[in-house]
């Protein structure tokens, strides 16, 4: 059976114990039918409207996986490289990442109020910590012999940090890009949510104050679908990248 085939059949269970449990509480403010969910779906689908809402929500997502990569490889690569700087910041790098969601809230309403820069920061802030550590780990992987090797060599610097480093690090950037996407979009969400002004989490809010279940869940799905077709295409491109750094 392809895989294909069984990611279809999947689907198909899903929403066949979705139907059965909404029968069995039959209660539609806690968990609609999904045939009601998709209808409304398919009714946010022709209007013009809800792509611009998934558009704000993507772009900052977008932004904040971009800065967390661009940051935190960065500061990863640093640490990592310089044994004692990680030791004194290693404690402020596990108190970002202890601090809940909810925290940070507080700070980005009372700096920016509703705006999109409070999205953005919080998942920055949410998902920095897990870049860094990941490349640090990365960097204390490394293969030393390739460094002697290229130091024995006088391979130039730029060189080395490029095909030893960078390459080696590769697979430990994917797996960033792997835990932080499907984060980034949960938790700017999350954010729109509470102190976001347009996007995907706005409007999940705003259905449920209308009491208004099935929109609820119909954004909730198409922020799903979003998330797995971004998950899709940058690790399709991230496998192209892969493969053209694999002689190094």
């Amino acid at each position: 059976m392809r895989p294909w085939v069984r990611s279809f059949l999947g689907i198909i269970l899903f929403i066949g114990l979705w139907e059965a449990l909404s029968r069995l509480l039959d209660k539609s403010l806690i968990l609609p039918k999904p045939g009601i969910v998709f209808r409304v779906l398919g009714g946010l689908l022709f209007q013009v409207n809800t792509y611009n809402t998934a558009l704000q929500t993507a772009w900052k997502v977008l932004l904040a996986l971009g800065l967390v990569l661009l940051l935190g490889v960065f500061l990863g690569l640093l640490l990592g490289l310089l044994k004692p700087l990680d030791d004194m910041s290693r404690p402020i790098i596990m108190v970002i990442q202890a601090v809940p969601v909810i925290s940070w809230l507080s700070l980005v309403i009372f700096t920016w109020g509703i705006s999109w820069e409070g999205p953005v920061f919080i998942a920055f802030l949410s998902l920095l910590p897990t870049a860094i550590l990941t490349t640090i780990a990365g960097v204390q992987n490394l293969d030393r012999r390739l460094l002697e090797m290229a130091r024995i060599y006088r391979v130039p610097w730029l060189r080395v940090l490029k095909n030893v480093y960078l390459g080696s690090l590769l697979p430990f950037f994917i797996a960033v890009v792997d835990v932080s996407l499907g984060q980034a979009w949960k938790v700017i969400l999350v954010a729109e949510f509470l102190c976001g002004d347009q996007g995907l989490g706005v409007q999940i809010s705003w259905a449920r104050q209308l009491f208004n279940i099935p929109g609820v869940y119909a954004y909730t799905l198409l922020a799903v679908i979003l998330g797995m077709l971004t998950e899709r295409v940058i690790k399709y491109y991230l496998g192209k990248v892969k493969k053209r750094w694999a002689p190094a």
